[in-house]
């Protein structure tokens, strides 16, 4: 089974399509930074899940969202994202696990610590999550704002990981580095990359480990074999 997957912003936004089952994450930007250069014809094809990590104005914009739900579509966001999302949600918080349209979903934790390398850290534990969706035999992890924490090193059999390697509120490329270690997932996409160069990234983490890295453009596609 095959996982096309759409890189969508600067920041986390993806969609992934899957049989005739559309998923966003993060949608944001739109509408609020207009050289995000996110294609329009990606916000036509409703939802039938949209998943957000935080409440930043990067990763949940009212515009976008609204653009692709449908009375169909289910939302799933944790409690500080209430005032920007017009109309009912379901709240969730980290160890959550649901089956929602044959989608397995943990919600995992993302925050930035003390130690880690993150220039601003205005991400607390608890404020913001993460995702690990299993759709048939793949399960993606999308790490939202987050450094490297000890959580990561529970997770097993990631097909695909989406980390940030930006440094600003981010962990940076060497934080960024180790997570990819301790997860050892089958492919990595960057995301939330600032100035941080996704090819020295893909070079270094193919140099010391199996895993893949696919850097994206906006509008880029990847499909997850």
């Amino acid at each position: 089974m095959t996982v096309s997957l759409t890189k969508l912003s600067a920041s986390s936004w993806f969609k992934i399509k899957i049989k005739n089952k559309v998923i966003h994450i993060d949608p944001g930007y739109i509408g609020y930074f207009e050289n995000q250069g996110i294609p329009e014809g990606e916000l036509e094809e409703k939802a039938d899940l949209i998943m957000v990590t935080h409440f930043h104005k990067d990763h949940l914009q009212p515009e976008p969202l609204n653009k692709i739900r449908s009375p169909l579509t289910t939302i799933l966001a944790p409690n500080n994202c209430a005032k920007r999302i017009e109309g009912n949600f379901k709240l969730i918080k980290p160890d959550d696990k649901l089956d929602i349209k044959d989608i397995q979903i943990k919600v995992v934790n993302a925050y930035n610590t003390p130690e880690g390398n993150s220039t601003r850290k205005f991400h607390h534990k608890g404020d913001g999550i993460g995702y690990l969706i299993t759709i048939d035999d793949k399960t993606i992890y999308h790490a939202g704002d987050t450094d490297f924490i000890p959580e990561m090193k529970d997770f097993d059999d990631i097909d695909l990981a989406l980390i940030p390697i930006g440094g600003t509120f981010t962990m940076d490329r060497e934080e960024a580095i180790n997570a990819v270690l301790a997860i050892k997932p089958r492919f990595v996409i960057p995301m939330h990359m600032r100035d941080a160069d996704p090819e020295a990234f893909k070079k270094i983490i193919e140099e010391k480990s199996d895993s893949k890295v696919i850097p994206l453009n906006i509008g880029e596609i990847y499909e997850l074999k």
